[in-house]
C-alpha cells in the first residue's frame, strides 16, 4: 500500500485512489466474516461453559430471532464449520474449532492491550468485541508485543 499523499499542506493525508478502495475492501471483508466469526465463538463458548449449543440459547446470546439463528446455522453447516442433529444441539467441525480458537485468541489480545492502556475491563471485553475482527495480523502482533513487555517491566 502506497504512503498517504497530502493534498495542501496542514490538511489531513489522503490514500490515492487505488490504496483508498483496498482499505475500504479489507473492512467490507472483516465485516462479512465477523457474523460467522461471533456465531462459531459463541458456539464454542456454549459448548464449554454448558455442555452444548442450542439455537434458542445463541439466539438469546446474540438478541437475535431464532430464524436468524436458523438460517445463519445453515451457513454455517453448508460452510463446513457446524454439525447439526435432530433434537439436539449445535457441534464444531474442526474447522469450526479451529476458527473459534483463533477469534477467541485474538479477542483475549486485543482485550488485553486494551486493559494494558488503562481500559475498564468490561469496556475493554465491549470493545474487543468488534475489533478483534477487523485488527490486521500485524497490529495484532504489536498489541501482542506492547502488553508482554509491559507484563515484564511490571515484574
Amino acid at each position: 500500500m502506497q504512503k498517504p499523499v497530502s493534498r495542501q499542506s496542514g490538511r489531513r493525508n489522503t490514500l490515492d485512489a487505488e490504496s483508498h478502495a483496498e482499505a475500504f475492501q479489507k473492512t467490507r471483508d472483516a465485516r462479512r466474516s465477523e457474523l460467522v466469526e461471533d456465531y462459531v465463538e459463541l458456539v464454542a463458548e456454549l459448548i464449554d461453559t454448558e455442555g452444548e449449543a442450542r439455537q434458542v440459547e445463541i439466539a438469546r446470546r446474540l438478541g437475535v430471532a431464532q430464524p436468524t439463528v436458523a438460517k445463519m446455522l445453515k451457513r454455517l453447516a453448508e460452510d463446513g464449520m457446524i454439525l447439526q442433529k435432530p433434537y439436539r444441539g449445535v457441534f464444531l467441525t474442526d474447522a469450526g474449532r479451529a476458527l473459534a480458537s483463533e477469534c477467541r485468541r485474538r479477542h483475549e489480545i486485543v482485550e488485553a492491550f486494551l486493559m494494558t492502556l488503562g481500559i475498564d475491563a468490561e469496556i475493554a471485553r465491549h470493545d474487543a468485541e468488534g475489533i478483534e475482527h477487523h485488527v490486521s495480523a500485524e497490529t495484532l502482533t504489536a498489541f501482542e508485543t506492547f502488553v508482554a513487555s509491559r507484563k515484564s517491566g511490571a515484574s
